[in-house]
């Protein structure tokens, strides 16, 4: 079975064809169908609250529970003796990097500020959000990793509560899933995934409290329950497939850009794995050792979804130049965006839109999944032209303070009066006038 990775030039009409429809993935991650199924699940489960709730984990999770308390998770006996060779080391690892990159963000607490002028105090408020539900994926695989992406800046923001929700099949095969919660102290542990999660968490039920914000990302189905209750409950972003595009020069060794590209196109039979070059001699090189790594990979349980993302979302766009290069990154905003090779390099202070830059060869994106520091939720769908990855300010509202002096009042009102005057709010200024002397 061939590999289909396309290579075309972005100056050409298919490479043009390619690149548009490549920019515009976002549209199509959340089809009709799914939106309307998810729409009648969240509806359900906010009308009919622990029943709705135990209905649809009975169906979609295969739970038998005869209450929604007894979905409910805990840690099983001897789980560390389960554990991977290294697993604790490593684990330890990735929060002590996590920490250290989040832990400044944590000072904003601490930022609110004041303005006092002529018997007017101004104040900005900071203050951590009560409540927060965390969705933690387990279909195609487990999670720990988004764990410690998400609970971390989550407390040092100073959040009072953390609630988790994650698929409980996928939670009863994974040992490490298990001991991330446990070690982190997350108490509070939901068998229960997909829309019904979402919708458990935005609106709560008899038995689970409804959060402040759901972060955290999930299938297609978490997405579209997410877009449904965006405005009743925060949200950090309606997270789609996996992305990586990598720009790398002539001189790039084609068996690193390959490993780097499968590495992310195996999350999701939809995700985008994008090779952009100036080089069509490396283009090749790269498609070539792809599907020869592919053959190495054949028994794994990845292999069916990589070949899939490949099909779907990946490609080898060839560019005239390196500033052609900047304008396809800008275009697809990527989720992750690898910069490999000197001149590849020099972009990294130029580009705009993109969730997370790694730069350089010995930088993969992998690390960033696990190790690096900053956290591994992302805007993706094109979203990093607008969106910025999870941190610690996600956490954090502001509010504002006014207090007026009755002489600073007294100095304000007309001017407060006639500009609701002149926005034909009457009401508006008749309040304004009371404060004439």
């Amino acid at each position: 079975m061939s590999t289909p990775f396309p290579i075309v030039t972005v100056g050409s009409r298919s490479g043009r064809s390619t690149l548009e429809r490549l920019a515009g993935r976002g549209a199509s991650v959340l089809d009709k169908k799914t939106v309307q199924k998810a729409e009648a699940l969240v509806d359900a489960i906010r009308q009919g609250g622990d029943r709705a709730l135990l209905a649809a984990v009975r169906k979609l999770d295969g739970v038998t529970a005869d209450s929604v308390a007894e979905l409910a998770l805990s840690p099983l006996p001897d789980d560390e003796a389960k554990l991977p060779a290294g697993f604790v080391e490593a684990f330890e690892r990735a929060r002590a990097a996590i920490e250290r990159f989040h832990a400044p963000q944590a000072a904003e607490r601490q930022a609110g500020y004041r303005v006092e002028e002529e018997g007017v105090e101004l104040a900005e408020v900071v203050t951590p959000l009560s409540r927060v539900g965390i969705y933690v994926p387990g279909g195609r695989a487990s999670y720990p990793s988004t764990v410690l992406m998400t609970a971390i800046p989550a407390r040092l923001a100073g959040v009072a509560e953390i609630a988790v929700a994650t698929p409980p099949a996928g939670y009863r095969e994974s040992a490490p899933l298990r001991y991330a919660l446990e070690t982190l102290g997350l108490r509070e542990v939901w068998g229960m995934g997909g829309a019904q999660a979402i919708a458990a968490f935005a609106y709560g039920t008899e038995t689970i409290r409804r959060v402040d914000k759901i972060v955290g990302p999930g299938n297609a189905w978490v997405t579209a329950a997410k877009r449904i209750v965006a405005g009743d409950v925060g949200i950090d972003g309606l997270a789609g497939p996996s992305e990586v595009v990598i720009v790398a020069d002539p001189g790039s060794d084609p068996e690193g850009v390959a490993a780097d590209l499968l590495a992310q196109a195996e999350h999701d039979p939809r995700a985008m794995a994008v090779l952009v070059t100036t080089d069509a001699k490396l283009a090749r090189k790269v498609a070539t050792a792809v599907e020869r790594q592919l053959a190495d990979l054949a028994d794994s349980a990845t292999a069916k979804t990589s070949r899939a993302a490949l099909a779907d979302c990946g490609a080898a766009l060839v560019v005239a130049d390196i500033e052609e290069a900047l304008d396809t990154v800008e275009r697809l905003a990527p989720e992750h965006l690898q910069l490999v090779g000197l001149e590849a390099e020099g972009l990294a202070t130029l580009v705009r839109s993109a969730g997370a830059v790694f730069v350089g060869p010995a930088t993969p994106v992998v690390f960033g999944d696990y190790l690096a520091g900053p956290s591994h939720v992302l805007p993706t769908g094109g979203s990093a032209r607008f969106a910025s990855g999870l941190g610690v300010a996600d956490f954090l509202r502001r509010s504002h303070r006014v207090r007026f002096t009755p002489e600073a009042a007294a100095h304000r009102a007309a001017a407060a009066a006639v500009l609701a005057d002149a926005e034909g709010l009457p009401a508006h200024a008749a309040a304004a006038r009371r404060r004439l002397p």
